[in-house]
């Protein structure tokens, strides 16, 4: 099992989850952070350190949000590893109760 990073981390990209992952599986994109489910250890310490819920168990995800796993694992093959904390986007608060923000994703 791994953890997977769902749609509302979309053009919020919050880094307080990569800090505390014990094994760096934690990859960043231009608004958006992926999870490593090869590298995924489970240990479950940041889930809740993502203040967006944007991060959760692959047992927890709703149907709607299944394809992210296989988005998480694609991408993670591409971006770069992240293991320290940054500042979010400026706008990130701005995103926060937005919906349906797959569109707004950027590769």
């Amino acid at each position: 099992m791994t953890y997977v990073v769902v749609e509302s981390c979309i053009r919020c990209k919050y880094t307080d989850c990569v800090e505390v992952c014990p094994v760096d599986c934690f990859h960043e994109g231009p608004n958006y952070l992926v999870i490593d489910p090869e590298e995924c250890i489970d240990c479950s310490l940041c889930e809740p350190e993502c203040p967006v819920d944007a991060i959760l168990s692959e047992d927890d995800l709703p149907e709607e949000q299944r394809h992210f796993l296989e988005l998480n694992a694609e991408l993670s093959r591409v971006w770069p590893v992240i293991a320290e904390m940054k500042p979010a986007p400026e706008d990130a608060d701005d995103w926060v109760e937005t919906k349906d923000k797959l569109q707004y994703l950027e590769r």
